[in-house]
């Protein structure tokens, strides 16, 4: 057993043994289904906390022949694949971190060299019937000559594969020669079984091509067969709740959001966290990524500021992720940005409809942060005042209402887009947007009574908070909001659902540029009338 050469399987040993695991084992019926195939090289990213080095880990104890690992997958879902016993721990594994070779500037110019040194290293006492190696023989000179002796080939597994780029962003010199080294490492190389490389970013491209096309690529835009292997599923985060006494729906509210091949997708180490301490709450903060999140933001390209107001207010964003570079400098227009941020895991994407957005309320909360220190004076300030119009809004004060929400819309809103109806849909969103405190997600366009109400927000359990149903008008008024609501019987719904209910009607005139509002309480009795 050797360190990077044919490892041990103590690391998902640790996983096993852990008060929570929850069984990512599928992903072994799928990588074994590829090895000695056209599809053998596996590239997948996602962002940090999603599962990616136990995956490596779990791989690495799988395929080893330096460990025995029989026990640990005993009762896993991968040993009911008929391809298990076939495998397991009968490959040799080559297996490197990248960031630790890359943990402080110095160590930039010559980590390729100490990589290469400490694997060969790991060789020679691995096969020594092959002889000793010329001093300064690279790795692939290394590997061929011990494929041509013995007939033997590798699995390779590198995590953290992408860090140069994330590290040294500058160093384009130093990126360019570490991607010509994995080129040379892996093109046309008879000795690869199996290439796994785990990242937070995908390849980068040169241009519009990539360095090293050979790899098949499982991203947060293109997850393919691998979508649940990755982040845990609505199913497995209703069995963990289930198993600890957690609310599902407080789970659900904060990490829930990643859409995958319209599939759900939860954080795994923050719903992790949650149920370990009972509580929810962002456990996101302090990870590398979030002072990335400051300085993208705070570029502002093409309307990147516009984009996160919309977004924090819960709307959508179309992206353009093809001109990405996949690398943290080469950034041209705001798809650029939001296409970094979808695969820091700042930004979920819905491939269906090319559209990105705030996931859950952890990230949201990285927002807020970000953008109170970034500089936007103005958004900080609309912010600090969303609560006062919220609670204007409990107290019916729908002039202090329609105040706030005509600064909202003079601050936050493009000045091309002023007029739009869907300025004025994302302003009140905008507006509300401290309402996640006490509600739910905004219902758009909810069905109920006699037609579809514009925006529903109903209140968590718990906060002793009216529901909220809003109607919007443009060039009409407040009241004949008000009426609508009343008359189509919009808030029969959720009568069942909570005990108070607001009405809440909003006009803008597009001549005048004002902005009114009429609030309202509901009364039960009145679709009996």
């Amino acid at each position: 057993m050797g360190i990077y050469v044919n490892p041990g399987n103590i690391s998902f040993q640790e996983a096993i043994n852990s008060k929570i695991y929850v069984d990512k084992s599928g992903l072994i019926p799928y990588t074994n289904s590829v090895i000695r195939t056209r599809q053998k090289n596996l590239c997948v990213s996602r962002p940090r906390r999603f599962g990616k080095s136990m995956a490596a880990d779990m791989l690495v104890a799988y395929y080893s022949r330096g460990c025995d690992s029989g026990r640990l997958f005993s009762g896993l879902k991968a040993e009911e694949d008929a391809s298990f016993m076939g495998h397991l721990n009968r490959h040799n594994v080559i297996r490197w971190d990248v960031q630790r070779f890359v943990e402080s500037k110095s160590g930039y110019d010559r980590f390729i060299d100490d990589i290469e040194d400490r694997v060969i290293r790991d060789l020679k006492r691995e096969f020594p019937e092959c002889g000793g190696f010329p001093e300064g023989s690279r790795l692939k000179t290394v590997l061929d000559e011990i494929y041509g002796q013995t007939g033997q080939g590798f699995v390779f597994i590198i995590d953290e594969w992408d860090c140069v780029f994330r590290l040294a962003k500058e160093r384009k010199e130093v990126q360019r020669e570490y991607m010509d080294f994995l080129r040379g490492l892996f093109k046309g190389a008879e000795y690869v079984d199996l290439a796994y490389m785990t990242g937070i970013l995908p390849i980068k491209k040169y241009g519009e091509h990539s360095a090293l096309n050979i790899f098949e690529e499982y991203s947060m835009i293109d997850s393919s067969e691998l979508t649940t292997l990755f982040g845990f599923t609505e199913e497995e985060v209703h069995g963990l709740c289930t198993g600890t006494g957690m609310d599902f729906r407080d789970v659900e509210r904060w990490y829930d959001g990643y859409l995958m091949n319209g599939i759900h997708i939860y954080n795994p180490k923050s719903v992790v966290d949650a149920v370990r301490r009972g509580k929810c709450r962002s456990y996101w903060t302090g990870t590398e990524t979030y002072e990335a999140l400051k300085a993208y933001i705070d570029l502002n390209l093409d309307g990147l500021r516009e984009a996160v107001v919309g977004m924090l207010s819960g709307m959508r964003c179309w992206v353009d992720t093809t001109t990405s570079q996949n690398d943290m400098t080469t950034f041209k227009t705001r798809d650029d940005v939001l296409t970094l941020l979808i695969h820091l895991g700042y930004l979920a994407y819905d491939e269906g409809t090319e559209e990105v957005f705030i996931p859950n309320q952890e990230i949201a909360q990285e927002y807020l942060r970000a953008v109170k220190v970034g500089g936007w004076d103005d958004l900080t300030e609309v912010l600090n005042r969303l609560e006062e119009l919220l609670c204007s809004t409990w107290a019916l004060d729908g002039e202090a209402v329609a105040a706030g929400i005509s600064a909202i819309h003079s601050e936050a809103a493009s000045p091309l887009e002023y007029n739009d109806a869907n300025s004025l849909i994302c302003t009140v969103l905008m507006a509300y947007y401290s309402a996640k405190a006490y509600y739910l997600n905004p219902i758009m366009e909810l069905p109920s009574g006699k037609g579809y109400a514009d925006i529903v927000y109903l209140p968590m359990r718990n906060t002793a908070r009216p529901a909220l149903v809003v109607e919007l008008k443009w060039n009409k008024s407040a009241r004949g909001a008000i009426a609508q609501i009343r008359d189509r019987q919009y808030a029969s719904w959720i009568q069942g659902y909570t005990g108070d209910i607001l009405l809440v009607g909003i006009n803008y005139d597009k001549k005048s540029k004002e902005h009114t509002c009429t609030i309202e309480a509901w009364r039960k009795e009145e679709d009996n009338l």
